[in-house]
Parts: structure tokens; sequence; C-alpha cells
């Protein structure tokens, strides 16, 4: 409880609802359905692949325990979000606690952040084995998945803390219906009757040193893998290294893409319905994930065959 100057008294929230398409209601009936089938297809894939990459011995590679890590990432995030966009769509569960939405809001800036840099050591990985083809084994080894494993984890975690500790300090009064479907940091802390600034500025400026270095370190390196393979003269040897970084590629630019639609749609929020970026946010969760394990699975020979060597043995 807070008295304010002008004496009235105001009482602190216990719990927010989050209301999904303020302007579009009818958006929940028809996304709850694709966005069940993308949640199960996310959730199956992802744990096809890991179960292939665990049980294959010719997998246990650096390359492959990236890829591992960036499902346990897609998978995390999703199990965060969808479930409980889904409660929200078919059960109309819109409450969700005060510690429960904070915790929420962590995760998703911290994974999302650790997906980012995992892109970025893949990039580098992809960048060793095209430009320093002979380098390749003693460089990426196995002690390098886990530096960069303990890097992606250290860096993310204690950089993303202060989000969700700044938003949790603010005073909530009145109202508490959260204009998205998830707690998205700067949905719940317009509700605060304090001054968010602070905030606005550290979502900012750690938003575009995280996400925003990673990028631009990716785009570098697959210049470097451009220029390297326009240079090779051998025959097949362009198609082969193209293929090789090619499924990275796609996933890095659908990833940068659909964050880039999501940034400009905030820009220019006046000019597109404010749902557009709620819709956009909430499949950020769940496309990415869903794309990752099938992107590798189709364009990966090591991958498929494992997946048909483990259904052969009747998994």
């Amino acid at each position: 409880m807070r008295v304010h100057q002008n004496g009235t008294i105001s009482t602190e929230v216990s719990n927010f609802l989050l209301n999904c398409f303020v302007r579009s209601p009818i958006w929940q009936h028809w996304l709850s359905l694709p966005l069940s089938l993308l949640f199960f297809l996310a959730m199956g894939a992802n744990a096809i692949l890991l179960i292939t990459i665990w049980l294959e011995a010719s997998l246990h590679q650096p390359m492959y325990y990236l890829l591992s890590l960036l499902s346990l990432l897609d998978i995390v995030l999703c199990l965060t979000v969808i479930p409980k966009v889904l409660a929200i769509f078919w059960f109309d569960l819109r409450p969700i606690s005060f510690s429960a939405c904070f915790l929420q809001m962590y995760i998703m800036n911290c994974f999302l952040a650790m997906e980012s840099c995992t892109f970025m050591v893949m990039a580098y990985d992809r960048y060793i084995a095209i430009c320093h083809p002979l380098r390749y084994p003693s460089i990426i080894t196995d002690q390098f998945v886990v530096k960069a494993a303990i890097f992606i984890l250290a860096r993310n975690v204690f950089l993303t803390m202060p989000i969700p500790i700044l938003s949790a300090q603010l005073y909530y009064c009145g109202r508490n219906v959260v204009e998205n479907c998830i707690c998205a940091n700067m949905s719940v802390s317009r509700l605060s009757c304090d001054d968010v600034t602070i905030n606005r500025l550290y979502q900012f400026a750690g938003g575009w040193t995280l996400l925003g270095s990673d990028l631009i370190l990716i785009f570098l390196s697959y210049t470097l893998i451009l220029r390297a393979v326009l240079r090779l003269k051998a025959e097949g040897a362009v198609a082969k290294a193209l293929s090789t970084c090619g499924s990275h590629f796609i996933l890095i630019l659908f990833f940068s893409t659909i964050l880039l639609v999501f940034v400009l749609t905030h820009v220019a929020k006046k000019k597109v319905s404010p749902d557009v970026p709620v819709l956009l946010n909430v499949l950020h969760h769940v496309i990415p994930a869903a794309l990752n394990p099938i992107v590798y699975g189709v364009r990966t020979q090591e991958i498929k065959q494992g997946i048909q060597r483990l259904l052969k043995k009747g998994w």
C-alpha cells in the first residue's frame, strides 16, 4: 500500500492477467491449432535430434554438441512460453503470479540471448571448418565446446539478470492487465506507478549489446566464409562448402529476420496493430524451435543416417 501526495491510496497488485490480443481476440481461435501443432513438432523434433546425437557414436563431435545445446535451449524456451499461451487460448487461464511472471521474463531474455550466442559459436565453427580446415581438429575440440558452453552460460545468465530484477522492484498499483501473451519486460513494467526509464535503457542497451554483437560477428564469419569459398577452384568444392554451412545460415537468417521484424514493428507501432508485435513475439519462441531440428535433419547427411539407423533398431 502506498499513500500518494494527493492523499489517494494505491494497493500493490499480487498477480497479473495476460490479455493476448486486445484488439483482435478472434486471433486466439485461429492460432490455437497451428500453435499447438508447432509446439508438439518442436518438442518431438528436438527430442529426436537429442536422442540421435546421444546414441550415435559417429555424431559425438563438437559441431553436433553445439547443435544439442541449441536444441536444449529451444526446448526450454518453448516450455517457458507456449504452454501458458495455449492455456490462455483454450481455457482462458490468464492469471499469472508475480513470481512466475518475472521468472518467465528472466528465462525468455536469458535463453534467447544464449541461443543467439550459440549461433555465433556455430558460425565460428563453420568459419574454422571452411577457412582453416587443416587446423579445425586442433581448434574445435571437446574442450573448446566446454569453454564455449561456459561462456554462453556465464555471459547471458549474469547480463540478463538485471532485467527481471529492475522490473520486480517497481511498484505495481491499479492496473494488472498485461497486454501481451507473455511477461515481456516493457509490457509488464509499463503497468508500474514508478518511472521505468532505467528499465527501458537497460533493455535497449542490453539487447543491442548482446544480440547486436552476436549478429555482427555471425555475419562477419559468413562474409569471410563466402570470400574463401569463392576462391576455391576445385570442382564441386564450392557446392560442398556452401552445403556444409548452409543449414546454419538458413536458421541464423530466419532467427535474425523475425527478430528484426519484431523490432521494426515496435518502432513503427503507430502504423501497425499493437497485436502484431505480440503475435511475432509468441511465434519467435516456437517457429525457430520447430525449424532448427528439421532443417538440420534434412540437410545434414550424418544426422539423417543416424535417425535411419535408430529407426531400424526399433527406436
